[in-house]
C-alpha cells in the first residue's frame, strides 16, 4: 500500500457512552484491534471496570469522566483523553438519551434535554477533536445515529428529532471535511439490545412497542446485540485511508422460514 494511503501504527480512539451497550461493545473491539481507547460517560465506576477488562486482556484503556451536554466536561476529557494516549485519531460518537412519551405530553425542558444530548452533544464532541484530526490531516469521527433518522417512531419524538438532525449536520460536515483526510461516518443501527430504554417502566416500554407494532415498525421480533455494531464501526475506520464508508445501515435480519 502507498505510504499515502496508510493509516499511522498507533491510532488512539475515544468512545462516548461507553458504560453500556454500542458504546461499551465498541471500546472493546476497537482495544481488540489495536487502539488505544479513551472511555467516556458519567458512569465513572463502570467505565472503570470496563477499561480494567481490556488492560487485562493486553489492550490500553483509560477512562474518565464525561458528560456531553457540558461543554467544560467535553473540553475536560478531550484533554485528559490526549494527554494519556497521544494524539486522537478516531472518535467515536455514541452518547444518547431516550425517554418514553406523547409529544403533546412531554415537556419542553426534556424534550430541549434530548435534543441538546443527542444533537448538540454531538457537536461538542466534533468541535473538541476534528479541528486537530484537519490539521494533521487525516482521522476518523464515527456518529451513532438510528434508524429512527430515517423512520421516527411514535412515543420518541425528541429521540427520532434528534437523530434526524444529527444525520443532517453530519451530512453537511462530510462536504464540509472534503479534502482535509478527515472522514466523517454514519451507522445507523436498527433494532438493538443495549443498555438504552431499560430503565423505562415497563408498562410504558410494553405500550412504546405495541405502538410501533401497530405502524408497522416491527415487521419481525429479531433484535441484534450491540455487538454487530461495534464490528461495523471497526469496519468503518479500518478502511484505508481513501476510501470512504459514509453511512452503514445495519439491520437485524428477519427469522429464516421454512420452504413451504
Amino acid at each position: 500500500m502507498s505510504e499515502k494511503y496508510r493509516h499511522p501504527e498507533r491510532r488512539p480512539a475515544v468512545i462516548t457512552g461507553a458504560s453500556s451497550g454500542i458504546g461499551a461493545e465498541t471500546a472493546k473491539v476497537l482495544a481488540a484491534a489495536g487502539h488505544p481507547v479513551a472511555l467516556g460517560a458519567r458512569r465513572v465506576g463502570v467505565l472503570e471496570e470496563i477499561a480494567a477488562a481490556i488492560r487485562a486482556g493486553g489492550g490500553e484503556a483509560v477512562a474518565h469522566a464525561l458528560d456531553v451536554s457540558d461543554d467544560a466536561s467535553v473540553a475536560e476529557f478531550a484533554a485528559k483523553a490526549t494527554a494519556d494516549l497521544g494524539d486522537i485519531e478516531v472518535v467515536v460518537s455514541n452518547a444518547a438519551l431516550v425517554a418514553p412519551g406523547a409529544t403533546i405530553e412531554v415537556s419542553s425542558e426534556r424534550f430541549a434535554r434530548e435534543i441538546d444530548l443527542n444533537l448538540v452533544g454531538a457537536h461538542r464532541i466534533a468541535r473538541a477533536f476534528v479541528p486537530a484530526m484537519a490539521e494533521r490531516r487525516r482521522g476518523d469521527i464515527v456518529f451513532v445515529s438510528s434508524d429512527v433518522a430515517v423512520r421516527p417512531r411514535p412515543f420518541m419524538s425528541a429521540y427520532s428529532a434528534g437523530k434526524w438532525g444529527l444525520e443532517g449536520m453530519v451530512t453537511a460536515l462530510q462536504m464540509e471535511l472534503e479534502g482535509t483526510g478527515v472522514r466523517a461516518s454514519i451507522i445507523r443501527p436498527g433494532p438493538t439490545w443495549s443498555g438504552m430504554g431499560t430503565d423505562w417502566d415497563t408498562e410504558d416500554a410494553a405500550f412504546v412497542l405495541d405502538q410501533w407494532v401497530r405502524f408497522g415498525l416491527a415487521r419481525h421480533p429479531h433484535f441484534l446485540k450491540a455487538r454487530a455494531h461495534a464490528d461495523a464501526i471497526a469496519t468503518i475506520v479500518g478502511a484505508p485511508r481513501g476510501v470512504h464508508l459514509s453511512l452503514l445501515d445495519v439491520n437485524p435480519e428477519a427469522p429464516v422460514e421454512e420452504k413451504p
